[in-house]
């Protein structure tokens, strides 16, 4: 095969690549992009692959997230989308994902001139379809049961929500890295100018997405004076959080998590002052099925490694586009 997807995760494309997971035989290892599930092996890539390649966000953020010396250790190669290098007899290119900052797709194409892809995380709106002989394609919401059939606009919700929350209490969002700063950029370009307070992690993640063309308007350390006094006196304020501490912090606060697991409605009120607002950074069911009828691939692969619905994505395409797919690796 021209493709796989390992028991640990690596997504195999052509003869010397690996995405997102360690391979032992593999020279090449590109990481997609800056999240956990996506880094899998990465300190053995460093140590063993000839390049990892990434994209210069991607390798800001693991900085931020990892420690500045974390990608020392190896020979990392930064790529700008569109950019193509050579190894051997195929060539390999990284393309926009429309995910988190930095995302990219990955096409490889083999001495035959096979194009070889693979999506790693997308959203469909604005993410470029790439034409595809073999097609490794994501499955996060892959059942037929995640659909959005919801028309309004998630982020102007958002922004009428949070002008609610504003007139009584501090608002707290929660979100994971990469998301937090789109609802930063949303409420900002809605010309929401109250303080924006957040943590030192998530200031030096927001910081490097600022470098790489987002706007996420001024920031204030939570640890500083003035935000605390702004805390203290529960003055208007919005406090940007990240989901793991959900259950912690802010837990009086007017509350809004960002998730893309919400499918019936665009917003879910589960508490007087919580709610879960169904901003998503993964394409829903029809979004992965558009992906593949315009990419129009002989073959498809559907990622069973990270969480989704790798198998019922894969018996749905057959279904409907006739092509031979396979969930890999095998449950």
């Amino acid at each position: 095969m021209k493709a796989n997807v390992t028991g640990k995760g690596a997504v195999l494309l052509g003869k010397y690549v690996a995405c997102d997971a360690f391979d032992e035989l593999a020279p090449l290892r590109v990481v997609t992009h800056a999240h956990a599930d996506h880094l899998t092996g990465l300190r053995q890539s460093l140590k063993v692959c000839e390049r990892v390649l990434m994209t210069n966000t991607t390798k800001d953020l693991i900085d931020v997230l990892r420690g500045p010396l974390h990608l020392m250790s190896g020979y990392v190669q930064t790529l700008d989308y569109g950019e193509t290098i050579h190894y051997k007899e195929e060539s390999l290119t990284l393309f926009k994902a429309d995910h988190i900052p930095g995302a990219a797709q990955v096409l490889v194409e083999d001495a035959e001139g096979t194009k070889i892809v693979f999506t790693g995380d997308f959203r469909i709106d604005g993410t470029p379809v790439l034409d595809a002989d073999v097609l490794v394609i994501e499955a996060t919401y892959g059942s037929p049961s995640c659909k959005r059939s919801f028309k309004r606009n998630v982020g102007k919700f958002l922004v009428s929500l949070v002008e609610k929350g504003l007139k009584h209490d501090i608002v707290s969002i929660f979100g994971y890295h990469g998301k937090t700063q789109e609802v930063m950029q949303i409420l900002y370009d809605a010309g929401i100018r109250v303080p924006f307070i957040v943590s030192e992690k998530v200031l030096h993640v927001s910081k490097v997405c600022e470098r790489h063309g987002m706007r996420v308007g001024h920031l204030m350390l939570s640890g500083e004076k003035e935000a605390k006094e702004l805390l203290r006196q529960k003055s208007s304020c919005i406090v940007f959080n990240h989901m793991a501490s959900k259950n912690k912090i802010g837990l009086n606060d007017f509350r809004i998590c960002v998730s893309g697991w919400e499918f019936n409605s665009l917003c879910r009120r589960v508490a007087e002052k919580e709610y879960v607002v169904a901003l998503s950074d993964h394409s829903d069911f029809h979004g992965l099925l558009d992906y593949v009828r315009r990419s129009k691939p002989k073959i498809v692969i559907t990622d069973n490694f990270r969480a989704g619905y790798a198998e019922t994505l894969a018996k749905e395409i057959h279904k409907r586009f006739g092509v031979s797919t396979t969930a890999l690796p095998k449950a």
